[in-house]
C-alpha cells in the first residue's frame, strides 16, 4: 500500500519509502537552512533520459509568482526527520523550461485513459505510486542504512505503478487532509495496479500522452472482439493510435468486429495501400461489406492496390446486396474433387490461407464446380489417411440460391441446425459458403 511522507511511512531493508503523486502534491520544500522554497506542484519525467524515475519536482509558491515554476532535482533533495522535504546544502531550484521538455505526471497521467490488457478494457488513471530510494554518489541504490534515507542519503524517486482502482480516486478526493487519515480511509477501498514497466510514454503528442505498452505477441493472442471493445471505449486519438499499431492480420480480424461507422473512421486517415493490405487479410464477404460502406472513389482506389486474386473475390461479392445469400457468403473455403481422400484433405487444410477457425466442412466439387457433398472436418480428423472423402460426406446436403434473402438463410440454419450452407449460382454451381458465425453476426446487426 502506498504511503505518504510522515513518520509512519513504511521503510524496507533497502531504505525505501513508498508514496504517491496525490500524497506528495502540496508538500512543502525548504532549503538547507529550513527556509520555505515552495510546494510540490508537479513531477517532471524525461522519457528520453529515464522514463522510470522522476527527475525533478516542480515547485510553486514562496514568492515565485502565480505562473512561475521552479525545478528541484530529486538528487538534490533530502527527507528530513519530520517527513518534510529539503534541499541539500548548496542546491538551489532552477527555472522550469518554457518548452514542453518534460512529461508531468499529474497533468499527463491522472484522468488519462489507458488500456489494461490483462482485463481487456480501458481504465482511467487515478493515482501514481512512487518509491523513494536511497542511492550512493555513483547511483547504486539500496546501500544506505534505513535511517540514512531520512538523514542525508541521496535520493531517487522511482515510478512504481499506476492506480486505476477506487483507492487512488479516494486519495485524490481527500487530498489536503493529513496523510495518515487519507491512507486510513483509502485503504478500505479496492485497488487495481498496473506496473509502470507496462506503460509506454508518448511525449510528442499533448493529446495522447500515455497508453499501455502492448507487445505484439500479447496483442495477437487477444480475441479480436476484445480489441474491438477496447477501441470502442477509447477516445478518438487513442483509438487511432492503437489500431495503427496492429499488424495487418490482427487489424483485419478486429475490423470485422466493428460496426461500419467506426470502420470508416479508423481507416479514413490511412493510405490506400495500407488499407488494401488489411482488406486482403479480411474474409472476402466482410471485406465487401466494408468497402460497400465507403465512397465509391475511395473503394475503387483501395481495390486498385489489392492483389488481383483477392480483388476479384471481393469485386464479385460487391455486386450483391448484403441482405442476400450472395452478400453473406464467403469464397474462403476448402474444395476438393469427389475422389479425394483424407490425406489430400489434410494437405489442403495445411495450405489454406484463410481463417482456419471458421472452417467446418470440406466441399466436394468436380471440375465444373458442381457440388457433390460436404464432409465435416471432425470426420476428416478421425478417419484413416486413405479413407475416401465421399464415404465420409453427410447423407443430406442443404443448399440455397445466391438470391435467397437473409431471412430465408436464417430459417435454413435454424431448421436444419446447420454449421455451413453452400450457395449455388443460377447454373447450380458452388458460388460460395455461408458459415453459422456469419448468420449470427448478421442477426446481431439487425437486432
Amino acid at each position: 500500500m502506498a504511503k505518504g511522507l510522515d513518520k509512519n511511512s513504511r521503510m524496507t531493508k533497502h531504505a525505501n519509502v513508498t508514496t504517491s503523486v496525490s500524497a506528495l502534491m502540496g508538500v512543502a520544500v525548504a532549503d538547507a537552512a529550513g527556509r520555505p522554497v515552495g510546494r510540490v506542484h508537479e513531477f517532471a519525467v524525461s522519457p528520453t533520459t529515464d522514463a522510470s524515475h522522476v527527475q525533478a519536482l516542480v515547485l510553486r509558491g514562496a514568492g515565485m509568482g502565480r505562473e512561475k515554476r521552479m525545478l528541484a532535482a530529486v538528487i538534490d533533495l533530502e527527507l528530513n526527520r519530520n517527513g518534510g522535504l529539503r534541499l541539500r546544502t548548496g542546491a538551489v531550484p532552477t527555472p522550469m523550461p518554457e518548452d514542453d521538455a518534460y512529461l508531468l505526471l499529474e497533468r499527463d497521467l491522472l484522468d488519462q485513459q489507458i488500456i489494461d490488457v490483462h482485463g481487456h478494457k480501458v481504465v482511467r488513471v487515478n493515482d501514481v505510486d512512487l518509491v523513494w530510494e536511497a542511492v550512493n554518489g555513483d547511483g547504486a541504490k539500496g546501500e544506505c542504512e534505513a535511517h540514512d534515507l531520512k538523514d542525508g542519503c541521496a535520493l531517487q524517486l522511482r515510478i512504481a505503478e499506476v492506480e486505476v482502482g477506487t483507492r487512488g480516486a479516494v486519495r485524490r478526493l481527500l487530498k489536503g487532509l493529513p496523510v495518515t487519515a487519507v491512507e486510513r480511509i483509502s485503504g478500505r477501498f479496492r485497488t487495481t495496479l498496473i506496473p509502470w514497466e507496462f506503460v509506454d510514454l508518448i511525449d510528442r503528442d499533448p493529446a495522447r500522452r500515455v497508453k499501455l505498452k502492448i507487445e505484439q505477441d500479447r496483442l495477437a493472442k487477444m480475441h479480436p472482439s476484445d480489441i474491438a471493445d477496447i477501441l470502442e471505449e477509447l477516445a478518438p486519438a487513442e483509438r487511432q493510435a492503437l489500431f495503427t499499431s496492429l499488424d495487418e492480420e490482427v487489424a483485419a480480424e478486429t475490423l470485422e468486429e466493428i460496426e461500419p461507422r467506426m470502420q470508416k473512421a479508423l481507416t479514413e486517415s490511412l493510405d490506400n495501400e495500407h488499407v488494401a493490405g488489411i482488406v486482403e487479410e479480411m474474409d472476402p464477404a466482410a471485406a465487401a461489406d466494408f468497402l460497400a460502406e465507403l465512397p465509391e472513389e475511395r473503394s475503387e482506389a483501395i481495390l486498385d492496390e489489392m492483389d488481383p486474386e483477392e480483388r476479384q473475390d471481393v469485386e464479385e461479392l460487391l455486386e450483391f446486396s448484403s441482405d442476400t445469400a450472395a452478400g453473406e457468403m464467403t469464397t474462403d473455403y476448402v474444395a476438393l474433387p469427389p475422389d479425394a481422400d483424407v490425406e489430400q484433405a489434410v494437405a489442403a487444410l495445411k495450405e489454406f490461407e484463410g481463417d482456419l477457425a471458421t472452417l467446418t466442412h470440406i466441399f466436394l466439387v468436380d471440375e465444373t464446380d458442381t457440388l457433390h457433398g460436404l464432409v465435416p472436418l471432425v470426420k476428416v480428423l478421425l478417419a484413416p489417411r486413405d479413407a475416401s472423402l465421399k464415404a465420409l460426406a453427410d447423407d443430406h446436403t442443404v443448399t440455397c440460391d445466391i438470391h435467397a434473402g437473409g431471412k430465408k438463410v436464417a430459417e435454413l440454419f435454424d431448421k436444419y441446425n446447420l454449421r455451413a450452407l453452400p450457395v449455388l449460382n443460377e447454373e447450380k454451381k458452388l458460388a460460395g459458403v455461408i458459415y453459422a458465425e456469419q448468420v449470427i453476426a448478421q442477426l446481431r446487426t439487425l437486432s
